[in-house]
């Protein structure tokens, strides 16, 4: 194959590569947590506050989700009137359900805000809560309980020996 061929398959193997990159960016902004993230970003009073209104979401989503392992965690940046910064989104698959495990605004030059607890409180969380207060329970088993005293009779002598 002459050298200019070689080139120009060169060339085509790279675009098609640079064009595969492409499309797989747009897969990570269409995730669950993604668009989970913006909607509580875009509810929440307090990033409402921090960042001001209205939000928009320039940029691309960066990070990483993996289904397999079952983690994620992207980075979404948000501008508002007031102040710009980036959206910290993480999450675990359990089951078919993405869950969000950390949520918090960075605002650019700013002190962050997590929202985990806010998105936790307005969808509900079916987690139980633990109480440190809460009297402990004892369970209730039908076995009978061992015998006060074993007893083990061995033969005389060391075993294996005639």
């Amino acid at each position: 194959m002459p050298a200019a061929g070689i080139y120009q398959s060169t060339l085509w193997f790279a675009a098609g590569g640079m064009l595969l990159l492409g499309t797989g960016c747009s897969r990570i902004s269409d995730h669950p947590l993604v668009n989970t993230a913006k909607e509580e970003v875009t509810l929440n009073e307090r990033s409402q506050v921090l960042l001001g209104q209205p939000l928009a979401w320039p940029g691309p989503v960066t990070g990483r989700a993996n289904e397999v392992d079952g983690i994620a965690a992207m980075q979404i940046p948000v501008t508002g009137s007031k102040l710009a910064g980036t959206v910290v989104v993480e999450g675990k698959k359990f089951g078919d359900e993405w869950g969000v495990t950390l949520l918090e605004v960075r605002p650019d030059g700013g002190e962050k805000i997590s929202l985990t607890t806010d998105l936790a409180a307005r969808t509900g969380v079916d987690t139980p809560a633990f109480d440190p207060n809460a009297a402990a329970s004892t369970p209730t088993t039908d076995t009978a309980p061992p015998p006060a005293e074993i007893s083990i009779d061995l033969p005389p002598g060391i075993p294996g020996q005639d």
